[in-house]
């Protein structure tokens, strides 16, 4: 069969078989640069699936047993070739908390329900993949998932104390009070296994301090079993990984508990989600490196398949390895044969080298685990995501803090800090950033606080909205700009930058023409601008660019401001002529009342002189009488003399 031509004129087909992408580039060269990674990435699979085992609390051979089907079915079914899938720490803790509280650890029926939850895991994954569901993943913060993966690794590295200090201790339903007990119990601790994990850990941080490109695991695993089977470690109380079951797995549907099914539901979606963001981390780090697309969803189908393969063949949860899928990039892997390459040679070692095992001791596979995952501890991501958000770095702690105290049960950790993140984020989106601008010297619209910027008018305040105005924050908006009315009553000009509304829903937009009609009886002008063109439709057909009115929108802020700038100087322009019009019109019925007032006094006066002169002529007539009279009176006296 032509591959490429196949690949050329059906891509349905590599839709459907994501290897029909990289199987026609499958050469000579190829084939060597897989089969080198292939081969150093199984040096350290194999060790790590036998310690990821004991993590999961199944036998170690059920590591082996992942790290063989799976791989290869994740290698052809995902959308990422050179992704490393099989066993990892985090899958393995959360199977061995969810299952712990199910059945007694280390029995017959806890094997079984691991293998059933790696099945319901994976038809998980497949659903999600096939209703094109991966964009829900991001409904897990990037603080939650730090968080988390803090404290897991945390308890990952605490659980793996009894196997280092050869400790046999029952399992609580508390994992703080295990911790306790194992302290407790410290001087009954087997000294030689104490000194087996010790010394591993030690080999193991040495080794990958000054010489990183060797096999450290396998070289320290290698010795440590030789030196167990020399000295005789089992003999002196010493636990070992003892007999792995040679050949393959057996193949067969795993056994169906309908109510164990159900009861595990819960947990499947958790291990389904967590597990995938360890391969989706991965994936995105191969994508960006090897200039490669790779597909959420099509991964998703990809790593659920691998998990039922997982539990058809007898084993247990598996996911896309941070660590191994680094490895492989770094050994030159160039198509999915590297993964097949891998679990080939695991295969052989299960076919011929199962009883070399055997001596292994069980703490250098704990000191393999908390290698492992201390890598994943991280404590200053919480101060980074604390300085990048408050909201982010409640959440990040919260959720450190519930996966600790609830463990073993540490997917109610998780869950709690995807619910405080969903609350934070509403409650943000309720009362988002609206900023009162100013205008700086260059003529730019700033944050007036941040700025220390003077208002560019008595009459008129501009401020920009951050985020969706729907109906969660419709009454913060609204309740902000009464605010602005009530401390401002000189304002006549509203202006709302619009660059940051994203969208608007109908409680916005309700609230939006009540705003508006209140406005505008108290001669308040709302204005905007710089409004995408969703936000500019909905307003639009909604009637709101109506009542707000054509010459009220505009373009962009800067030309809103200098029209806003014009009319005012215009209206108070207006103003000013209309009290100097009142003034002159003052001035000149002040001016007629006068003129008036004075005429009527000058006819006043003409009136009184003429009475005046009657009055001084009787007067004087008066006394021209009087003086007759006597001069008449002088007369007649002289006569009788």
């Amino acid at each position: 069969m032509d591959f490429a031509k196949l690949q050329q004129s059906g891509s349905a087909w590599a839709r459907f078989f994501p290897f029909m992408t990289w199987l026609p580039k499958v050469n000579q060269e190829t084939l060597k640069a897989d089969f080198i990674a292939g081969l150093t990435v199984s040096l350290v699979a194999i060790p790590q699936s036998l310690a990821y085992a004991q993590l999961a609390g199944v036998p170690a051979y059920y590591g082996l047993y992942a790290a063989l089907v799976p791989v290869i079915v994740g290698a052809l079914m995902g959308s990422s070739p050179i992704l490393s899938t099989g066993p990892v720490a985090m899958t393995s803790l959360l199977t061995a908390a969810s299952i712990m509280t199910m059945a007694p650890y280390g029995t017959e029926q806890f094997y079984s329900y691991v293998t059933l939850m790696a099945l319901w895991s994976g038809v998980v994954q497949m659903a999600l993949g096939f209703a094109r569901m991966g964009v829900l993943l991001n409904f897990l913060s990037y603080p939650v998932l730090r968080g988390f993966i803090n404290a897991a690794a945390i308890i990952i590295g605490l659980s793996q104390l009894p196997a280092m200090l050869g400790l046999k201790l029952k399992n609580s339903t508390h994992f703080l009070s295990d911790v306790l007990h194992v302290i407790e119990n410290f001087e009954h601790a087997h000294m030689l296994s104490l000194a087996f994990g010790v010394g591993a850990l030690v080999a193991l941080a040495l080794l990958k301090r000054f010489a990183p490109r060797l096999p450290g695991v396998l070289i320290v695993v290698a010795i440590a079993t030789l030196i167990s089977y020399y000295i005789g470690f089992e003999a002196k109380g010493g636990h070992v990984v003892g007999v792995i079951p040679q050949g393959l797995p057996s193949f067969g549907m795993p056994k169906i508990d309908v109510q164990a099914s159900i009861h595990m539901l819960p947990t499947a979606f958790i291990i389904a989600v967590i597990s995938f963001m360890e391969a989706m981390s991965s994936s995105k780090i191969i994508a960006i490196k090897t200039r490669t697309q790779w597909h959420e969803n099509q991964e998703l189908i990809g790593q659920g398949l691998a998990k039922i393969a997982a539990a058809f063949s007898n084993s247990m949860p598996v996911s896309g390895s941070f660590s191994r899928s680094a490895l492989n990039l770094a050994s030159g892997a160039k198509t999915g044969m590297a993964s097949i390459f891998s679990a080939l040679f695991v295969l052989i070692t299960l076919l011929f080298f199962t009883k070399a095992l055997y001596h292994l001791p069980k703490p250098v596979l704990s000191a393999v685990i908390m290698m492992a995952v201390y890598g994943l501890i991280d404590f200053g991501v919480f101060r980074q995501v604390w300085k990048v958000n408050r909201y982010d770095g409640i959440a990040a702690l919260v959720t450190f803090g519930a996966t600790l105290l609830f463990a073993p049960r540490i997917h109610w950790g998780i869950l709690t800090g995807i619910l405080l993140s969903l609350v934070l984020y509403l409650m943000h989106t309720m009362k988002p950033e609206v900023v009162i601008l100013g205008m700086d010297e260059k003529g730019r619209l700033r944050n007036a606080k941040r700025h220390n910027l003077p208002r560019m008018h008595p009459k008129l305040t501009a401020i920009r909205f951050e985020g969706e105005l729907f109906f969660a924050n419709v009454d913060y908006f609204e309740k902000s700009i009464l605010y602005l009315i009530s401390n401002d009553p000189d304002v006549k000009y509203i202006l709302v930058v619009g660059n940051g509304i994203t969208n608007i829903d109908a409680s916005g937009v309700e609230m939006l023409k009540n705003l508006l009609e209140r406005l505008q009886k108290q001669g308040i002008t709302l204005v905007f601008s710089s409004l995408n063109s969703t936000v500019r439709d909905i307003l639009i057909r909604s009637g709101v660019c109506h009542m707000v009115g054509e010459k009220n929108v505009y373009v962009s802020k800067h030309e809103a401001v200098r029209d806003l700038m014009r009319r005012l100087e215009e209206e108070e322009k207006a103003e000013r002529q209309g009290r100097q019009d009142e003034a002159a019109s003052g001035n000149k019925d002040e001016a007629g009342a006068g003129a008036e007032a004075e005429t009527a006094t000058t006819a006043e006066e003409d009136k009184e002189q003429p009475a005046a002169a009657g009055a001084d002529s009787g007067q004087r007539a008066e006394a021209s009488a009087e003086a007759a009279a006597g001069d008449g009176k002088s007369a007649d006296e002289a006569a009788k003399a």
